[in-house]
């Protein structure tokens, strides 16, 4: 008799054994998380996603190309050079993954690094899909291959915080307090690297060994560092690239610059090194940003949040040849959906036109069109024939352009 596996409820559960409102208070962005593979999937939990076979089938039938690899031996990452080169007949190009180097490189104890399989492996994509709808963060999905009792780099920390789902062999993790809480992109380790080297001489906070359909949850600034056990590991590490208070603190300054007040040059014979010049200038350019700030509206906050976190995130693939097929073929009774991942944003109708926003482009429709581009984006599969418009006529043609567009596709997919 055949079992079959029953789908987990949400990405998230596939990798945090605990009630998301509690992972999302006591963990995230604050204290790992350690989940057990009894509290999850069980030992086979992630085999779906990747393993030793697709590995092998990415790197020698696939054409990868850097830097969809790196390798790194003894906390160095060795040159493309070492595994890359002409792809042959056909592919004139020069940096085509050479399986035979590889695997020598991997037979003297270097590690693979499989980089962004979100866009390359499709169990992977699918599953990076449905995490990053749950958390609505753009993220990356690396795999580790690490040689028997071997370690790929140092101890470091990630500027990012991270999912470890441990897919075959065991890994022993050591994992320290952050020596820089909440690290920004560039404020990465290597500025820091005396004070990493220091703390990872104490006492870890956790000092554990991963084995197959485990998982560690680790918030970015936690330093850590893995060696393979007895037998040849396997894991994938899932980055989630946040958005901090900075970001809006970069965006703030930004749009100061529509302040002729903070704009203002400097007064004549000004001297940088002199401290009473600079504060003086300093409490009045305080007193003038301080003012600027008190007109600054959230929704223009937003807009600029928006312009720079969407193209961070690519929404699910399509296939452009079945897509363009079914949308000529489209009738009435066909059912569609916004596709998965889309980030839109439709706007109030100004004059005769309403505007759907995408990730670099903007749609103008009819405004008329409103009620039925609303309820055709609303995540839910919907017949053409029910969308609200006059006649069959205007709704195949406003759902055949949605799926030229990329917009919707048919439901199911």
């Amino acid at each position: 008799m055949t079992t079959t596996r029953m789908r987990p409820a949400t990405a998230l559960s596939r990798a945090v054994a605990t009630a998301p409102d509690e992972f999302a208070v006591s963990h995230w962005g604050r204290e790992p998380l350690l989940s057990r593979a009894a509290d999850l999937g069980g030992p086979g939990g992630f085999t779906d996603l990747l393993s030793s076979a697709a590995v092998d089938e990415l790197i020698s039938r696939r054409g990868l190309r850097t830097p969809f690899l790196r390798v790194a031996q003894q906390g160095a990452v060795l040159p493309q050079s070492r595994y890359t080169g002409g792809g042959g007949v056909g592919a004139e190009i020069t940096d085509q993954v050479l399986d035979e180097q590889v695997m020598r490189l991997y037979a003297d104890g270097a590690t693979l690094v499989l980089q962004g399989l979100h866009r390359l492996w499709p169990p992977l994509i699918e599953f990076a899909g449905r995490l990053g709808a749950e958390l609505n963060r753009p993220l990356q999905v690396n795999a580790y291959l690490t040689p028997p009792s071997s370690q790929g780099f140092n101890t470091h920390y990630d500027t990012h915080d991270v999912f470890v789902l441990q897919v075959e062999g065991t890994k022993r993790w050591c994992v320290h307090p952050p020596v820089l809480p909440d690290p920004l992109e560039k404020q990465a380790w290597g500025g820091r690297a005396d004070e990493v080297a220091a703390t990872a001489q104490g006492e870890p906070a956790f000092d554990v060994v991963l084995e197959p359909g485990d998982a560690l949850y680790l918030p970015r600034g936690w330093l850590h560092s893995a060696r393979a056990q007895g037998d040849r590991s396997l894991h994938l590490t899932v980055g989630i690239r946040g958005l901090t208070r900075y970001a809006l603190v970069e965006e703030l300054l930004t749009m100061a610059m529509a302040d002729p007040r903070l704009r203002a040059t400097l007064p004549y014979g000004f001297d940088p090194g002199d401290p009473d010049a600079v504060g003086a200038e300093l409490t009045e350019t305080v007193d003038a940003l301080r003012s600027w700030l008190t007109t600054v509206q959230p929704d223009q906050v937003a807009d600029r949040l928006r312009n720079r976190s969407w193209p961070a995130a690519r929404p699910a693939p399509l296939s452009p040849l079945a897509q363009l097929t079914f949308a000529d073929a489209l009738t009435a009774s066909d059912s569609v959906a916004v596709r998965p991942g889309l980030r839109w944003l439709l706007t109030a109708p100004e004059g005769e036109q309403v505007t759907l926003r995408l990730t670099g482009r903007t749609l103008s429709f009819p405004a008329y069109c409103e009620p039925a581009l609303r309820l055709a984006l609303d995540g839910v599969p919907h017949r053409v024939g029910d969308l609200p418009l006059a006649d069959d006529a205007d709704r195949l043609v406003l759902a055949r352009r949605l799926l030229t567009e990329g917009v919707l596709v048919p439901a199911g997919q």
